[in-house]
């Protein structure tokens, strides 16, 4: 899954404020308390993240649109992928993510490459 991440100047806990820091934090430092919290369901589930990069300006694409994080994430399955995101004790972190983001995408992908990596009989 593809994560697209656009992060508040201060995070927003108006929604969780029993997840609230003592004194306000950026959106990207709440997105880490997010990714620290989600770590250990993520990897229960078989799933791992597999590339968190900062974002910049778009080589091509709109000039007025910015994202200031990708996350790639894999999962074995959409079964293994419901199963973490209805995992109750994951849920109870989600603030933080919600506090964190302006805006956000999530695009799932298949690996296309892989009928291309195998080697020929």
């Amino acid at each position: 899954m593809l994560n697209l991440l656009r992060f508040r100047d201060i995070a927003d806990y108006t929604a969780t404020p029993e997840l609230a820091p003592a004194s306000p934090i950026t959106g990207e430092e709440a997105f880490q308390r997010y990714i620290a919290h989600t770590l250990p369901f993520l990897r229960e589930s078989g799933g791992s993240i597999e590339c968190l990069g900062k974002g910049g300006p778009f080589l091509i694409g709109p000039a007025d649109e910015r994202w200031d994080m990708a996350m790639l994430v894999r999962q074995h399955s959409v079964e293994s992928f419901l199963g973490f995101a209805s995992h109750r004790a994951y849920l109870a972190g989600l603030g933080h993510r919600t506090a964190a983001l302006e805006d956000s995408r999530l695009l799932p992908l298949t690996d296309a490459n892989r009928p291309f990596t195998k080697e020929a009989p």
